[in-house]
């Protein structure tokens, strides 16, 4: 008799792929690796994942609606640029995949041709809301300082993660930070 399906196994390979991200970034992460880890073999990951990068999508929006339930409860951009700015800074392996595969993952035009469905960006739709309450007008209007606050929240997350920034300096760096976001938040309600 066929043993039954283990219901679990999707999410233990997803758990075994996250923890192998963590500890080593792409260079750790090959569908054997991930079997091992997960208690399974091979061939049972590539029944649940077609392959590696269906592996690395499914953690990339497992980080995003973990890096959208750190921003969960912020009442404003300027806390919700803080908290974005501390996980990426505090999950730095997660924040490479962002910045290094997504765009690959979802977007290009060989993952387009390959059916890849986009998903949801949910800290984009977090900070729309949190713009459209502290400068007013409907979410889709302020797509442009959605856009400049991204930058301003990546550049800084990316300098302090590449220790571009002394880390004696980090606090400092913060706090420019802060006053960054607080003057284009002004500037924007003032126009």
């Amino acid at each position: 008799m066929p043993r039954p399906p283990d219901p679990e196994l999707e999410k233990r390979i997803l758990d075994a792929a996250k923890k192998l991200w963590k500890k080593g970034g792409e260079e750790t992460l090959t569908m054997r690796a991930v079997a091992k880890a997960a208690g399974t073999n091979t061939p049972s990951v590539y029944r649940r994942f077609r392959d590696r990068d269906d592996i690395l999508r499914a953690m990339l929006q497992s980080f995003r609606l973990e890096m959208a339930g750190a921003m969960e409860g912020a009442e404003s951009p300027e806390e919700g640029s803080q908290r974005y700015l501390d996980y990426a800074v505090s999950h730095p392996h997660e924040y490479e995949l962002f910045f290094q595969k997504e765009y690959e993952l979802f977007y290009s035009p060989r993952s387009i041709r390959a059916g890849v469905k986009l998903v949801d960006r949910p800290t984009q739709e977090s900070m729309r809301r949190l713009i459209a309450t502290k400068v007013g007008g409907p979410p889709d209007k302020h797509e442009g300082l959605l856009m400049a606050l991204w930058m301003i929240v990546h550049g800084a997350a990316m300098l302090i993660i590449a220790k571009e920034i002394p880390l004696k300096d980090v606090g400092e760096a913060r706090r420019v930070f802060t006053r960054t976001v607080a003057a284009l938040l002004r500037d924007a309600r003032g126009s």
